[in-house]
């Protein structure tokens, strides 16, 4: 995870982790294995994301090119055609993190990334983070089994 968010953040990606990592980092620690962030789709920002996590050694996980997630119609396309709600990307160098990128921005992101809050992933690398209010959003729209348990024990947290 330092990797892949120090590449990011050098790359200069506008992006906000959500889901597990955002639980973790909200206070209900659990296992998750996936980094999932959700990127600002402007096609300069997505084309420096792909760049920073292919250096990395990430793939996606289908056959598309790096301009295929850089466009809003492809991007749509997946949506509807395939129910795609994250592009998937994996690395044979970082079997244990997946990155899950959503294809979407399920949020106001330049709202959201304004008041975003930092996670210390290790000293001196922080990755900006989806607040409280906007990942409950996320997770009971998304309605899984795991989102309603993340659910009940953040608002327990609280």
């Amino acid at each position: 995870m330092e990797a892949i968010v120090r590449a990011l953040n050098t790359a200069e990606v506008q992006y906000l982790i959500v889901d597990g990592l955002a639980v973790n980092a909200h206070g209900y620690v659990r296992l998750t294995r996936a980094v999932d962030i959700v990127l600002q789709l402007d096609p300069a920002n997505v084309s420096r994301a792909l760049s920073a996590l292919f250096d990395l050694g990430h793939q996606m996980s289908i056959p598309a090119k790096p301009e295929d997630l850089a466009s809003p119609e492809t991007r749509e396309d997946w949506r509807r055609s395939k129910g795609m709600i994250t592009l998937k990307l994996w690395s044979d160098q970082h079997q244990r993190t997946p990155v899950d990128i959503f294809v979407y921005e399920p949020f106001d992101f330049a709202k959201e990334y304004a008041t975003a809050t930092t996670l210390e992933v290790s000293p001196g690398v922080v990755a900006p983070l989806v607040s409280l209010e906007t990942l409950l959003k996320m997770k009971r729209d998304a309605g899984r089994a795991q989102d309603l348990i993340d659910i009940e024990e953040l608002q327990r947290l609280r």
